[in-house]
């Protein structure tokens, strides 16, 4: 949790002291992703129980609270298993570096580079949609921003290099995001049937 801040407000230098730990990903998972995974679910819960999502037009969807905890704990154990896929693409897309991490090394960078993710969670509190996607562009784009200035340091390359890298592995986690947002739908629209 030490590094929450640090990424926010000076990356580069977070990102120099997060490689000069040798983190876990037992200990990463217990001190980092487990807390902040629970920002947007726990948000997203209140919201959605105690408001209900504004659609527009003053039309709100209210959840039930046993409806919101199912969906809260599969939309928890979702984005846990994202950072795990993300620390895999990241593993795979640096196999031909010569100074390639290993898994674990790569799966406590994707859960520091969701950092921005999670922490837009708290929009949630106040579901409005518009809100809700505005606060989640701005937040990929961070985390675009994030892997551009944590890959260089991470893996040792240049910046023109990392350009590259961080393109494409963004455009992954931008897939593996939006797989993840379209199984909440899925799972928010038929919630209130399986719960």
């Amino acid at each position: 949790m030490n590094h929450v801040w640090g990424l926010l407000a000076h990356p580069n230098q977070e990102m120099h002291a997060i490689k000069q730990e040798n983190e876990s990903v037992s200990h990463h998972y217990t001190h980092h992703v487990l807390m902040m995974a629970a920002i947007p679910v726990i948000c997203a819960f209140i919201g959605t129980t105690q408001l209900g999502w504004n659609l527009g037009e003053g039309q709100y969807v209210q959840l039930n609270v046993l409806t919101g905890l199912g969906l809260g704990i599969i939309f928890y154990l979702l984005m846990l298993g994202g950072v795990a896929v993300m620390g895999r693409v990241i593993h795979w897309m640096a196999r031909d570096y010569p100074q390639r991490p290993g898994i674990q090394r790569c799966t406590v960078f994707a859960g520091y580079v969701a950092t921005p993710l999670f922490v837009s969670g708290l929009v949630a509190l106040y579901p409005l949609v518009w809100l809700c996607v505005m606060v989640a562009a701005v937040a990929l784009v961070y985390t675009g921003y994030l892997l551009y200035v944590g890959i260089p340091v991470f893996l040792n390359i240049d910046r023109d290099e990392s350009l590259r890298f961080s393109g494409s592995t963004l455009a992954i986690g931008v897939l593996v995001f939006e797989v993840l947002l379209a199984l909440t739908v899925v799972l928010w629209g038929y919630g209130p049937r399986l719960f």
